[in-house]
């Protein structure tokens, strides 16, 4: 199941970063930590809403998002904690969603434009090996941030 933990990670690792830092796209053809964390809250707030078709419709079509088009739109220019808060806020109504789930909920699946069938337990999988993927991208962009 996803870890909430995670979040409270996402924050620790950018607590008292300046707007520069979060900002600066320190390694060429890569994202910057703040786009990194909007994403992030992006990429948990599509999983959260696959997953509310999946227990409300027969199969629902699951529908891919072009993540590097909507890492150019305007909100990405926003401070990072209102997708902090995001996030928070979005892990706290998915936990109170998943309690109520039994293994037959699970296993309820949609259908993704990209990956096929997906169950509940596929996206979440998914989900949390994204965030662990993005912590360590983000450790890596503020590495090369601090060696410049």
């Amino acid at each position: 199941m996803l870890k909430l933990s995670a979040c409270g990670d996402l924050e620790a690792l950018v607590a008292g970063l300046s707007d520069h830092v979060l900002f600066t796209p320190f390694i060429p053809n890569e994202w910057s930590v703040a786009q990194i964390i909007h994403h992030l809250a992006d990429e948990h707030m599509v999983s959260y809403i696959h997953i509310r078709l999946i227990l409300t419709e027969h199969q629902p079509m699951l529908k891919w998002f072009d993540h590097g088009s909507w890492v150019k739109q305007a909100d990405y220019k926003v401070p990072v904690t209102a997708s902090l808060a995001t996030f928070r806020n979005l892990h706290l109504r998915w936990y109170a969603m998943l309690d109520t789930l039994n293994p037959h909920g699970f296993s309820r699946v949609g259908v993704h434009t990209i990956y096929g069938e997906m169950s509940v337990d596929n996206i979440l999988i998914l989900s949390e090996a994204m965030c662990d993927d993005h912590l360590v991208q983000i450790a890596r962009v503020l590495a090369e941030g601090r060696a410049k």
